[in-house]
């Protein structure tokens, strides 16, 4: 098995969860505190990628600052990457990565895909 990261916020539940059971599989992953390491824009373009997904499938919406200043506006994909370089908290989490796959733990069972 390829190694394992997961971009892990350890005050969100389901992120806590979905780290046990990566841990529970016997897999210990390099854990990335994303909210104070944020990744590059170079790294959000290749997590995409990873999760074959577009940047507004790893966006939470349901954060109030989204709410309140981001919603309806019409932006590029870059300028919404500098939007969550700048506040990393509305990046979906957490995401786990392993090898050229990459999965949004949401659910927490969600990662016993890459398994």
């Amino acid at each position: 098995m390829s190694k394992v990261k997961i971009y892990h916020n350890p005050r969100c539940r389901k992120s806590r969860e979905t780290l046990e059971l990566i841990r529970s599989k016997g897999v210990e992953p390099e854990i990335v505190l994303y909210l104070d390491k944020v990744p590059s824009a170079a790294e959000l373009k290749l997590l995409l990628a990873k999760l074959d997904m577009n940047i507004q499938d790893i966006i939470r919406e349901e954060e109030a600052l989204y709410k309140q200043k981001l919603k309806g506006l019409l932006l590029n994909d870059d300028e919404w990457i500098d939007i969550l370089r700048e506040n990393p908290k509305l990046i979906q989490r957490p995401i786990v990565v392993s090898g050229s796959r990459a999965i949004i733990g949401r659910p927490p069972e969600n990662v016993l895909k890459l398994f």
